[in-house]
């Protein structure tokens, strides 16, 4: 475990709310941000006469971008500072929001992406960053499960905001690119409480992906589990027989799940021995849900309150994995593995859906369980493995 460097604040017992103010501030824009465009150029696109197959290709964009973006924002940080490089991208990002409204040359939209969520990736990493460095260790599950609670709200404000704004004229562009400029605010008033990078990491970033495999494959598995559900399950839920107003719903309790099991899962985090070990039990309960989903389709009710409490379980995943990181590094490997953290989640975002709806192609509609049960699986075993033959390594 890598000392912290000069100039990052010692771990303290409380809860320093400045810092904790910026970071949630600078995700809460990151979610309605994505939430609000996401659905908002593909129904542009849409109107448009784009073909799917472009769209598709267009929205996959912003996992190659984030992939694009993880290896060099530590470094970026490391030169230039955590909080300047985090006003830096909200400019970008905001600019480029705009961009889409102001640009009509489809083809241009590519780059657009790529500066879009690249941006979006910094704020992602330095924003976790920030909140891990400077979280009280006793506290650190409490203070992310707030923060992964901020970011599901903003992630359903993001769709809340297009149902009313809708996707014509510069209104829907102007207000996403005055949410993420809004969060520029407490990271300018808490700039010089940022953490302080004064050491460059000392691996290869592909490594900061091994050295902690318990935490950046569970937000690998987050990653595809949520974009392949989110993506895939109102087309498995109509197959199954209910309606597009019930899957909807369906959905919708899922995302209850994911918001209202984020604080205590983190608390609980801060009271378990081994944070691998709730890791094991929450991808152990989500892979015995992911099997039953098959049978619990003659049920809405049933299938309801199953996915309240598989959301939940399926959200921890992201809460417990970044605080089991905070706890095994500090400092410039902190950094890095916060950026190797959302490298994985981009990768699981762009594996998911491509795997389940393959999927669902060769196994038919109970190919969306099995496939999520799959991914499920994989990480049971490689947490088990690595409790019971390695415990004393992260």
């Amino acid at each position: 475990m890598s000392k912290p460097p000069s100039g990052t604040p010692a771990p303290v017992d409380e809860i320093h709310w400045p810092s904790l103010i910026a970071a949630v501030a600078a995700i809460s824009a990151v979610g309605i941000a994505i939430g609000l465009g996401l659905p908002l150029l593909s129904i542009i696109m849409e109107k448009r006469g784009i073909p799917s197959t472009l769209i598709g290709l267009n929205s996959a964009m912003a996992g190659l971008a984030s992939m694009a973006a993880a290896p060099f924002t530590t470094k970026f940080a490391h030169r230039h500072g955590v909080a300047p490089t985090m006003l830096l991208a909200i400019v970008f990002a905001a600019a480029s929001a705009l961009g889409f409204y102001y640009i009509t040359d489809f083809w241009l939209w590519f780059p657009l992406r790529v500066v879009f969520h690249g941006a979006i990736t910094v704020l992602f990493i330095l924003s976790e960053f920030w909140i891990n460095a400077t979280a009280p260790p006793n506290r650190r599950g409490f203070v992310l499960g707030i923060y992964g609670t901020v970011l599901s709200l903003g992630f359903a404000s993001g769709p809340l905001l297009f149902s009313i704004l809708g996707s014509e004229g510069i209104l829907p562009f102007a207000v996403g690119a005055g949410v993420i400029l809004l969060a520029a605010i407490p990271i300018f008033l808490a700039r010089d409480e940022s953490p302080v990078l004064d050491e460059k990491p000392d691996r290869h970033f592909m490594r900061y992906v091994f050295l902690v495999p318990t935490a950046t494959a569970a937000v690998f598995i987050f990653g595809a589990v949520e974009s392949g559900g989110l993506s895939l399950f109102p087309i498995f839920g109509t197959r199954a027989g209910f309606t597009e107003s019930q899957a909807a719903l369906l959905l919708t309790v899922m995302g209850v799940g994911n918001f209202i099991f984020q604080i205590p899962i983190g608390m609980l985090s801060d009271r378990v021995k081994d944070r691998r070990t709730l890791l094991s039990a929450m991808t152990l309960i989500g892979l015995i849900g992911a099997l039953f989903l098959p049978m619990l389709v003659e049920s809405w009710i049933m299938m309801a309150l199953v996915l309240l409490f598989w959301g939940g379980c399926v959200s921890g995943l992201y809460t417990v994995g970044l605080s089991h990181l905070g706890s095994r590094l500090q400092g410039a490997d902190l950094a890095a593995a916060n950026a190797a953290f959302v490298f994985s989640y981009a990768v699981g975002t762009v594996a998911g859906p491509q795997a389940i709806g393959a999927a669902m192609d060769v196994t038919g509609n109970d190919g969306f369980a099995w496939a999520i049960a799959g991914f499920f699986g994989l990480y049971v075993a490689l947490s088990v493995v690595r409790i019971v033959l390695k415990p004393k390594r992260p």
